[in-house]
């Protein structure tokens, strides 16, 4: 039997946005009725005060993930079948506040602020993680007023200085898929490490754990973007526009040194061009040339040839979320200030469909995360970041 707060009633039904099938925006359907969950053995229920938007939702909503055929369309099923079904309800990054608890968890949890880790993980290692799935996708996610969730899986963040919505921001989804390209290429202090799609989520999650770590981030992203990146911690950033001389550009900001591992969220036509600039001169190199690569934003097909591969020792890392001591890790960092969030806005979960929208045209000034909050939390958690209070 869940245990609840004397001062908490949990309602038998909630608000939630249920994805109904593969498409547009029209597949998302804002619900009132939808049956309240209720925290099982070891689960807490955690009232939802915001979600983070990822680019994971718009591409698991529209089928994106195809392995086999180029133009299928599909869910990921890394386990061996689709664990996308619908009606689903998506958001992966949750932060929020402990409603009840489920057995075996200890009822003082309640109140307690926290952090989602987005996994569903499929056994209890804690280092691997070889099946991914998450919350949002294999099982329902934050765009809901309630969630249930693992309870060792829901972090404790009491910081102060952080409101919900920029906790929320530095969801596992980005900030876990960000280390784990840095913890699979051995990224280490005082490499140069090339960050591409620099101004999203992950991409602003790198910049900040190269930091952290003692790498020097190099950023690829608009030009009118450079300002805000070198503030995250950036070295220097290269227009994206600007490819012709790209590995001359990278060579006069490092002194002449090679890339040592790019992070690639990009791919497409220009991943060749990043490998270039790890390869420009392998005798001033340390390690071998290292690529993690966790998006395909500017095309799922590149033209590589392996011999540059072969010859040259470049080591490829496919990326997809992370391990439980990874998220620990970060979890470790974000308690005590080291990971700053990078929050771009807030829209109602109401208003879902119009933040959808605004992702995907995203303009010149978008920098980080969107995040998503219950319109019965929009006032205390939402209102101040709203887009018409940016700057």
């Amino acid at each position: 039997m869940a245990s609840v707060a004397p001062s908490d009633s949990i309602p038998e039904t909630m608000s939630a946005m249920l994805l109904t099938g593969h498409g547009d925006v029209d597949k998302l359907e804002y619900r009132h009725d939808v049956a309240t969950p209720r925290p099982g053995p070891g689960e807490v229920l955690v009232r939802v005060t915001a979600t983070a938007k990822n680019n994971t939702d718009r591409k698991a909503r529209e089928g994106l993930y195809p392995t086999k055929d180029k133009g299928e369309v599909t869910s990921f099923a890394m386990g061996g079948e689709a664990t996308l079904t619908f009606p689903r309800i998506q958001g992966a990054d949750i932060a929020g506040r402990v409603a009840a608890v489920g057995d075996g968890v200890d009822p003082a949890r309640i109140g307690e602020r926290g952090l989602l880790d987005f996994n569903l993980y499929a056994d209890g290692r804690r280092n691997i993680n070889l099946t991914p799935d998450y919350y949002g996708h294999g099982a329902d996610g934050g765009y809901a007023e309630y969630v249930a969730v693992p309870a060792d899986q829901f972090h404790p963040v009491p910081n102060p200085e952080l409101a919900d919505a920029e906790l929320a921001a530095m969801g596992m989804c980005s900030y876990q898929t960000a280390y784990h390209m840095m913890t699979s290429a051995r990224v280490k202090a005082g490499e140069h490490v090339l960050v591409t799609g620099a101004s999203g989520g992950v991409g602003t999650a790198l910049i900040q754990l190269c930091r952290i770590v003692g790498a020097i981030p190099y950023a690829l992203s608009q030009a009118d973007k450079a300002e805000a990146l070198e503030a995250l911690g950036a070295e220097a950033v290269f227009d994206r526009t600007r490819m012709d001389d790209f590995t001359d550009q990278v060579l006069a900001a490092t002194g002449g040194a090679p890339i040592d591992a790019v992070m690639d969220l990009v791919g497409g036509e220009m991943t060749d061009r990043f490998i270039d600039t790890m390869i420009v001169d392998m005798n001033r190199r340390a390690d071998y040339p290292r690529l993690s690569i966790a998006g395909a934003s500017g095309g799922n097909l590149s033209e590589i040839m392996w011999t540059r591969i072969y010859l040259y020792q470049v080591q490829i890392f496919g990326v997809s979320h992370g391990t439980r001591e990874e998220a620990e890790q970060l979890v470790e960092w974000i308690r005590a200030g080291q990971l700053k969030p990078v929050l771009h806005a807030a829209f109602k979960l109401s208003e879902l469909h119009a933040a959808e929208r605004y992702f995907v045209n995203r303009g010149s000034n978008y920098l980080g995360k969107i995040v998503i909050v219950p319109d019965a939390e929009w006032d205390e958690h939402g209102a101040p970041f709203a887009l018409e209070q940016r700057p």
